[in-house]
């Protein structure tokens, strides 16, 4: 007798016949049927056409459920690494450029090994905005940036820590080999003028460079080549 206001289940069979199945194969000395036309245990020939209309159904709905868990995924990793980048330059920005200072910091205390932070500042950038405009000013950065990526190592990491100042750790560089490195970069800016419409914009840079030493943080890192920078510009 069919209950009034219940839908009849068209899987319950399935449902049934899957739990006996599970429950047998438990038994002791139960073997598996090789079946390649079974769905838990049932043959095709056994499933009724709401049955197998139903697993139809059932089955396009997990495709599309598999795919759209893909799309997300694939969203979800577009949306960190923009969250990484700066919002003007194809560098780091500078939550992305500390948390990757503070990853080389504990690998460097772990396994050894020399690393070196670079900080870079542009100088005279106002100069640059109130002269050639703000246009100038963001080809600048950009140049800067590039130039910067086109003289690090794979496994080195640049980025851009705020306005006009760029970081760049320099990994297995002790403090001589990243004060020569950090020279060449700093020359490769300054050699060659932005371009900016129908002007040549001269660019100049000063640097401080702090070898990382076993304990030190993020932020002391960060502040003691900042330090450095401004010593090395009050000298000239």
């Amino acid at each position: 007798m069919k209950l009034l206001g219940v839908r009849a289940d068209p899987l319950s069979a399935v449902r049934r016949r899957a739990a006996l199945v599970a429950e047998a194969a438990q038994m002791p000395g139960a073997v598996q049927a090789p079946d390649s036309a079974s769905f838990l245990g049932i043959v095709e020939a056994e499933l009724t056409p709401a049955v197998r209309a139903a697993l139809t159904r059932l089955i396009s709905e997990i495709d599309e459920l598999r795919g759209e868990v893909g799309r997300l995924k694939a969203r979800l990793n577009e949306a960190e690494d923009l969250a990484d980048l700066d919002a003007l330059t194809p560098l780091l920005n500078r939550r992305a450029f500390l948390r990757e200072l503070k990853r080389i910091l504990a690998f460097s205390q772990r396994f050894g090994g020399p690393c070196s932070l670079v900080y870079f500042d542009l100088e005279g950038f106002k100069a640059v905005n109130d002269r050639f405009g703000h246009a100038a000013g963001d080809e600048a950065l950009k140049g800067v940036a590039e130039r910067l990526a086109a003289h690090v190592r794979e496994g080195d990491v640049i980025g851009r820590i705020g306005g006009d100042e760029f970081g760049v750790i320099l990994v297995q560089a002790d403090l001589g080999a990243a004060l020569a490195r950090a020279g060449a970069m700093a020359a490769a800016i300054e050699t060659q003028p932005v371009a900016c419409g129908d002007w040549l914009v001269p660019l100049k840079i000063t640097y401080g460079v702090r070898q990382l030493d076993p304990g030190m943080t993020a932020e002391e890192a960060l502040g003691q080549a900042d330090h450095a920078m401004y010593a090395q510009r009050r000298a000239g």
